[in-house]
């Protein structure tokens, strides 16, 4: 019984050749035309006949098939020039018992009109693949400079004086402040200062990601290292930061076990991928964050003191919103400017009651809390001018003094006159109630998260969960 090639009758092989889709020529070691198909004659313009025996330059216009049956050297997916159409050629050198004797080309698509119609679906591919290649990028780029960073008053102006002194060097930096201060506003601005500027600034929040997943995240992970891992493998957090910034925020929470390896890796200036063998070098600026007394967690034995030295190169304290009440009113106007575009809105100003009572506020939730008391109000707001009405229950209700110590309480005053109220859905009444409950927890424990969920009786995850979604 025939096999193979044998087994199909010899007049069905051209008619093959021409179903494959492809424009296919043959030559020998001189580059004279031995087989040439219909297809490409069609779009040649000539004939079978008239392209037999000819040298292929002659009828195929920019061919290097001249020089792949001379070199014996193959070329693959080539770009080839005909006819104002651009082509992929491959071009394969034949060989028979171990002799060169000419060469095969061949070339996809059958007309103009097909290759228009692949290059539009190709063109669709790489204008997808340039949109998610740019929001990568993007994503990896600072968004904030020392411009972004407002206050006037001299505790923060002695703060954004030393990052905008340091931000060429190459040294750590640890940022030390209450949640929302702005912490991760200086990394951006540090690093879009620095010789780094034009290359990656990633952040990784290190209390927002579960422990089991923090190594893969931080370091990466091989093919086949774990059920469920992505097929190839992943890069992790250092190695998207390579000649860049890494921005460890909330480093007072990564535990024990993690930091030992992450100071492994500041050490060697090298990581190596969960489940891989070799190390990769790495060369980052670290950036970390923390609201955490770490000094006094070092002491306590719950983070590692030679991390803590390694982090701690140059230190900057940023001071929180009610040790800069004279800041308040300009961080009020830039804020409200941000939620101008936001909300398609311009001219809204505070009535001074308002900034009053916006100054006699102890703040514990500190910039963040003010943005979100601004953009609720802004919400409500039915005219230009944001009032006392506009401002969320507690805030209406409550006003702080400030003793001669510089310590505030809260004492409950009863407002001079009954204040209309709007009926508002249950919907945003229960979050705007759970919203409080969660800023408030945060003040009792000095914006401590984790002590703050265990004030709610929630878990750490569906606690930071909460705090993502409000914003807080």
């Amino acid at each position: 019984m025939k096999k193979g090639m044998e087994a199909i009758p010899s007049n069905w092989h051209e008619q093959i050749i021409n179903l494959l889709g492809e424009r296919i020529v043959v030559t020998d070691r001189k580059g004279t035309i031995l087989y040439i198909n219909e297809a490409y004659c069609e779009f040649l313009g000539t004939t079978v006949e008239e392209a037999t025996n000819r040298p292929v330059q002659e009828v195929i216009e920019n061919t290097r098939m001249h020089i792949v049956a001379n070199t014996g050297k193959k070329e693959l997916a080539a770009l080839h020039p005909i006819n104002g159409s651009e082509m992929i050629a491959n071009r394969y050198p034949l060989t028979v018992d171990g002799e060169l004797v000419g060469a095969l080309g061949t070339v996809m698509f059958r007309s103009p009109e097909e290759w228009r119609m692949y290059k539009s679906k190709i063109q669709h591919l790489v204008e997808e693949l340039k949109y998610y290649q740019t929001k990568v990028e993007n994503e990896l780029k600072s968004k904030y400079s020392f411009q972004d960073l407002i206050g006037s008053s001299q505790s923060f102006l002695a703060a954004k004086k030393l990052a905008e002194r340091i931000s060429d060097s190459n040294s750590s930096v640890l940022l030390i402040g209450e949640s929302g201060t702005g912490k991760e506003l200086f990394a951006h601005s540090i690093h879009n200062q620095s010789l780094r500027s034009s290359l990656s600034f990633v952040a990784i929040n290190c209390a927002s990601i579960p422990e089991h997943l923090l190594e893969s995240e931080l370091f990466g992970y091989d093919d086949g290292a774990f059920t469920g891992a992505k097929k190839g493998g992943k890069k992790g957090q250092f190695e998207l930061a390579h000649n860049g910034t890494l921005f460890l925020d909330e480093i007072g929470d990564m535990p024990l076990s993690m930091q030992s390896k992450l100071l492994r890796v500041l050490q060697e200036k090298e990581v190596q991928r969960v489940g891989g063998q070799k190390s990769l070098p790495v060369d980052v600026r670290i950036i970390a964050a923390t609201h955490r007394d770490l000094e006094k967690m070092v002491e306590e034995g719950k983070f590692r003191r030679d991390l803590y030295y390694r982090l701690n190169v140059i230190k900057i304290e940023i001071p929180p919103l009610n040790k800069r009440i004279e800041d308040i009113k300009l961080i009020s106007m830039s804020l409200l400017k941000k939620l101008e575009r936001k909300f398609f809105r311009t001219g809204i100003a505070i009535s001074e009651e308002v900034e009053k009572r916006l100054m006699e506020h102890s703040w514990p939730g500190n910039i963040r809390e003010l943005e979100n008391v601004l953009e609720r109000a802004i919400n409500v707001l039915d005219g230009q001018t944001i009032k006392l009405i506009h401002l969320p229950l507690y805030l209406r209700e409550m006003r702080s003094q400030c003793p001669n110590n510089g310590k505030r309480t809260m004492v409950e005053i009863k407002p001079a006159q009954k204040m209309p109220l709007s009926v508002i859905p249950l919907k945003e009444t229960l979050a705007r109630v759970e919203k409080e409950a969660i800023q408030s927890a945060l003040a009792v424990t000095n914006g401590n998260k984790q002590e703050a969920a265990k004030l709610l009786e929630i878990g750490k995850t569906r606690f930071y969960e909460k705090c993502k979604f409000y914003d807080i």
